[in-house]
């Protein structure tokens, strides 16, 4: 006679198949999604990249709640290691706020941050990895990070950057524009905004519809023999 299998047996299995069947959908979205969408097409990339520019003036035309909330639901897909997802978004629109923020700012980056409908600061959470075993159900890789500073501040730092390249995207495909910025103060922006936090800056966005009337040439870029090369 066969083996009767216990409860825990059955549960197991139970969870077992509800995994390999969460597995098979999301498989099949991608793939239903690679037969309508192949790529994007050119009036896209540029958009969003090739005919874009860093926008340092501003229309008086607020950036909404609902502009916010779209921007982090596109952001929060992004790929980051392990699914981490370390980065931390402070969206900073009152007067009070930004001249908080001002107190950071080489001077000439003072009037771009506070004529901005939306200055976002990108930060990280120095405690992300306590989050993994929601993040990355798969296996508990906390340990990585326990006790283990450097790691733990590089991985933040590095893909809090990556999340803020997505928010920079995630703007201009939404149809605002943005201006990065870095010339300013992380330890002051830490004092204002994450003192007694796990909480670090990393850099400055500012968001909003453009006054293009600021815009002058684009600048040079290196070329593909300068910058690239095949190993």
């Amino acid at each position: 006679m066969g083996k009767v299998m216990s409860k825990a047996d059955d549960a197991k299995s139970n969870v077992i198949r509800q995994g390999l069947d969460i597995r098979l959908e999301a498989q099949n979205d991608v793939r239903e999604m690679r037969q309508t969408l192949k790529m994007l097409d050119q009036d896209s990339i540029d958009l969003i990249l090739t005919k874009a520019r860093s926008h340092y003036t501003w229309k008086d035309i607020p950036v909404t709640d609902a502009q916010i909330a779209r921007l982090y639901d596109i952001v929060k897909i992004g790929s980051t290691s392990m699914n981490g997802s370390p980065g931390r978004f402070v969206f900073v629109r009152s007067r009070e706020a930004k001249e908080r923020i001002a107190k950071s700012l080489k001077p000439a980056n003072v009037p771009k941050v506070m004529g901005a409908p939306l200055t976002v600061i990108v930060a990280y959470d120095l405690d992300f990895w306590k989050e993994l075993t929601r993040l990355f159900p798969h296996e508990d890789r906390r340990y990585l990070y326990d006790g283990n500073e450097e790691y733990t501040l590089d991985t933040a730092y590095r893909n809090s950057t990556l999340q803020g390249g997505y928010m920079m995207i995630a703007g201009r495909a939404i149809g605002l524009d943005v201006g990065a910025m870095s010339g300013f103060s992380n330890k002051i922006i830490d004092d204002e905004f994450f003192a007694g936090t796990t909480l670090r800056s990393n850099f400055l966005i500012n968001i909003g519809v453009a006054d293009e009337a600021a815009l002058f040439q684009r600048l040079p870029r290196l070329t593909f023999e300068e910058a690239c090369s095949f190993a």
